[in-house]
Parts: C-alpha cells; structure tokens; sequence
C-alpha cells in the first residue's frame, strides 16, 4: 500500500500567477505548499500598473498581500528553492517528490509551476542599474508615468515595432540605431511618426547622480533622454519543467525570432506531463502581473477539474471490487 502524498498541489514559485492560484486551491480545500525562493521578476519596479482595484501597489506589497490572502485558507508557505522533482513510475495516477533547498523532500499528487522568466538585458553600461525605473520595456506598464518626457529606444531588430508602441504614449521619441540598421520601410514609418532617429554606437547611459541624463554614443556624444527603453531577451525560469519532460519553445512573431521562451501549456495551465501545470510569465512571457495572477487562477480551476476525474474514477474502481 502507498503512502498518502502530502501535499495535494505544491506550487513552485510565490509571484502573482503561484499566490493566485494558491488561493483558489486552497479556498477549494486542498492542501497547498508554496515554494518561494523571494525574487520576483518586478521587484526593482516601484509601482504594478493596470492591476483592478490596487493600481500604483508596490510589487512587493502585493505578494504581501497574497501571501496573507492564500495562509488564511490553510496554505503553507515555505522560503526557499526547489532543486528538482521526479513523478513516480510507480502510481497509477500522477504522484511527485520535490527536492528542496533545506534538504527536505515533499510530495504531492499535483505540481503547479510558475517559476516566471529572467529579464537578460543588452551589455550596456548603467542599463541594468537602472532596469525599472528609468529603463523599461513595456508601454502598458510604464508609458503613461513618461508621457511628457523624451524616451530613447535602443535598437534591435524589435526596435521599429517599439517606438511605434510607444509613440502611442509619448510625443519625443528617439531610437538608438546603436547596430541596428532600419529598412527603406521602417525608416519611413518611423520618420511618418516623428520618430528622431540617432545612428552610432551606444557606449553607456549618462548619469546624473542616478538619475538618467541621457545616452552616451561612442564617439563622447551624449543625447539627453529621462527615459530608455530596451528588448530584454524573455528566458523562462523553465528547469524544473525541463527536467520532468518538458520542452521549451522559441516565441516568434511571424517568422522573426523575438527572443522569449515559455514552456507550452493549454488554458486550464496543462502541460504535456500529466499532472504538471504551469501559468503565468514561464508558460506565457508576454503577460502582465494581473494576466499572470488570472493563468493562475485557471490553472487552479484545471487543477481541480484533474483532481475529480481521478477521484471519481478512484470512487468507482472502490465499488467495483
């Protein structure tokens, strides 16, 4: 006879897309263990935008918050990291041991992974000192708190695509070439716009007591900017997935590389391993923290829906014998 797992979920990851969907599990009644190891992706931010109902929170406060929220329905939250989980060969229906960092191992008969993305930044001196707060990525995010400012893009090959977006927020737009080279067709869109194109070679971002001054290019000149905006490349914290079988896949836009991966899942956060989901940014790098928090509640609604399948089909094979 086979031991009970402890746990019915445990989630690997504490950020808004884990906590979301600890929640809801435990509001279902199940028995959740949270893995966090406390680095959130948005943690230099200082404020999360667009969340309903908590607009201009600070990122960590909200985490706060959804800790208190998923421990007062008998959620269990650990510190720490997890170093690897195996499933079972040996159970009929899905059941996991995870390694943590204390060098404690736990199981579980579900496991929910939502280990987020690291932002890799471009090798430019002062970007990644100032990675969320003068340099930023994402319009939705950040564009309304720059709308009167002049913002910098640095070129890539998204370049075009970005100032585009962000000439939706901002009138004073410059992009970078700095080895970017825009076509016939991009450099007319951009000149359409209003977009100020600068070419050369970026050498670092000018300071003023940490406070953004403005690009420096190459040659010691510098153009004054309050704000800077990059292409991270998206590379999903997806290890642990890996390691259960999993694969990571290359978004693309068209046929364009765009320099993110994820690991696939369906809208309830099903992989392709029974018993493995995953949501938020590691199963979709596009999304914001509120669109993560939502995947996780789905995943938790898929989760659930598993967990009745195979206890009917359990309750049934009981009355059979």
């Amino acid at each position: 006879m086979t031991s009970k797992p402890e746990y019915d979920v445990i989630i690997i990851g504490g950020g808004a897309a884990g906590l979301a969907g600890a929640v809801t599990l435990g509001r279902a009644r199940k028995r959740v263990l949270v893995v966090d190891a406390g680095q959130p992706r948005n943690a230099p931010a200082d404020h999360a935008h667009n969340y309903l109902g908590l607009e201009g929170i600070r990122p960590l406060d909200l985490l706060a918050r959804g800790r208190d929220e998923a421990q007062s329905y008998g959620v269990v939250i650990k510190a720490g990291s997890v170093l690897s989980a195996s499933k079972s060969d040996e159970h009929t229906d899905p059941h996991f041991t995870v390694d943590l960092s204390d060098g404690t191992a736990v199981t579980a008969r579900r496991l929910l992974v939502t280990t987020g993305l690291t932002d890799v930044l471009p090798d430019i001196e002062g970007l990644a000192e100032q990675w969320g707060r003068s340099v930023l990525h994402c319009p939705f995010c950040h564009g309304w708190e720059v709308r009167e400012q002049t913002v910098g893009i640095i070129g890539s090959a998204f370049a075009t695509h970005q100032a585009m977006m962000w000439r939706q927020w901002v009138d004073d737009v410059v992009l970078f070439t700095n080895q970017f080279e825009p076509t016939a067709e991009e450099s007319a869109k951009l000149a359409a716009l209003g977009v100020t194109v600068v070419e050369g070679e970026i050498a670092r971002l000018a300071l003023d007591d940490d406070t953004l001054a403005g690009v420096t290019l190459a040659d010691g000149t510098t153009v004054p900017v309050q704000a800077v905006v990059t292409k991270p490349e998206f590379e999903a914290n997806a290890d642990i997935l890996v390691s259960l079988g999993l694969e990571v896949t290359e978004m693309t836009m068209g046929d364009k590389p765009m320099g993110a991966s994820y690991v696939a899942t369906d809208q309830a956060g099903n992989t392709s391993v029974p018993g493995v989901f995953a949501a938020g940014n590691v199963a979709a790098p596009m999304e914001n923290v509120i669109g993560s928090a939502a995947a996780g509640v789905r995943a938790a609604g898929g989760i659930v829906a598993s967990f009745i399948e195979e206890d009917v089909r359990s309750a049934l094979a009981a009355t059979s014998r």
